[in-house]
């Protein structure tokens, strides 16, 4: 903490920025480096570029170092460098089909087409916090003789340290057969892919033009996919256990790994692959109940995001169902377009603290007015 008695405006806010950037230059601990963040704070840099809109592990790494560890500061400080870069390119429409899995599970089937493949997961163990000396804890990080450790459970499932093959006679656990697949097989779900004649046939880009209520499904999607995660998952949970609803969706497929990204060649026009991207993916089951529906069939929401955070996508997927499902009765559409974009309303919070001596002074002579008028009524 610190102090700096400066005198006027610019002055005093040049000194507040000497002071942020002389606490870390004074700090008593080494400098942090942007591997050790990409490595060790990893799902705070994933969900930085998650509802920063930019996969970039270095400069998410640099933003959330910047901001001293506060991930919305740091996602607005991504977002604003994005807003700078220039668009060289679009990619092709990306298949998760082609999705390499590092983690996949399913909470709705014991043993899905493909098997779970558990991954890198701390879901099945409890919450404990690690007191060890710190020099333990350095030991216990050391390399080790086990980086091939298979963990069983959850249905017979597999976990892998590494992203290596991994097959079962004939099968590859890490491009396993999609779960829609079967349930279209089995005639169970409605059908909301869009067809030759869809409304939405290509991504609406809400960079570019303000998504409001009544805005297709795929800007809802991308506005779901930036959204502030904890606003995210307190909207989808509230909505939930809502008293209109009665149940709760089942996730049919957790899916994390490396999707391939494709643009065209400048020369042959064929698609090449420039990069791969982590992203978490879910489809989530919820029961069709309502007189008007088809209550034949099950209903799928869908959920996709940078990085690996399964609690985003799983209540990104669910009200991706809620909304679909609520038709534009409620203010729900408004809520997930308008309300969870979380530098938005960080943005609005944020600029509280500024000056407001002209607005609070009209509040006061207002409030000063109304007692006059009192008063003079009250002498009549």
């Amino acid at each position: 903490m610190g102090f700096s008695n400066a005198r006027g405006g610019t002055e005093a806010i040049l000194a507040a920025e000497r002071l942020v950037r002389s606490s870390g230059e004074e700090a008593g601990s080494d400098r942090i480096g942007l591997a050790q963040l990409i490595e060790r704070m990893g799902l705070a840099v994933d969900r930085v570029m998650g509802e920063g809109g930019l996969w970039s592990p270095e400069l998410a790494a640099r933003a959330l170092r910047r901001a001293e560890g506060d991930v919305m500061e740091a996602a607005q400080l991504l977002r604003a460098h994005r807003s700078s870069i220039p668009r060289l390119a679009y990619s092709e429409v990306a298949s998760t089909d082609e999705l390499r899995v590092i983690r996949r599970i399913s909470s709705a089937f014991r043993n899905p087409p493909g098997r779970q493949l558990l991954g890198r997961t701390t879901d099945y163990v409890g919450r404990l916090l690690d007191l060890m000396p710190e020099d333990a804890d350095a030991a216990e990080d050391a390399p080790h003789d086990h980086a091939h450790e298979h963990g069983h459970g959850h249905g017979h499932g597999h976990g892998h340290v590494h992203d290596e093959p991994v097959t079962t006679g004939d099968q590859d656990l890490r491009h396993p057969p999609r779960l829609i697949g079967l349930l279209r097989e089995m005639d169970m779900v409605v059908e909301r892919r869009p067809g030759a004649d869809a409304e939405d046939p290509e991504p609406f880009d809400i960079t570019r033009v303000p998504a409001r209520p009544g805005a297709p499904r795929s800007a809802v999607l991308a506005a779901l996919a930036r959204a502030e995660t904890g606003a995210l998952v307190n909207l989808w949970y509230a909505y939930t256990f809502s008293t209109v609803k009665h149940g709760h969706e089942i996730p049919g497929e957790v899916r994390h790994g490396w999707l391939p990204v494709k643009v065209a060649h400048p020369v042959t026009g064929r698609p090449v692959t420039v990069t791969e991207i982590r992203v978490t993916e879910v489809e989530t089951i919820d029961d069709l109940d309502r007189p008007e529906e088809d209550r034949s069939r099950l209903d799928l929401g869908y959920g996709l995001c940078f990085g690996h955070n399964e609690r985003k996508a799983i209540a990104m997927a669910g009200l991706d169902l809620l909304v679909h499902r609520d038709g534009g009765r409620t203010e729900l559409e408004q809520r997930v377009l308008i309300t969870l974009d979380g530098i938005e309303a960080c943005g609005f919070l944020e600029h509280l603290k500024l000056p407001h001596y002209v607005d609070f002074r009209s509040l006061l002579d207002r409030k000063r007015a109304v007692r006059g008028s009192s008063a003079d009524g009250g002498a009549r």
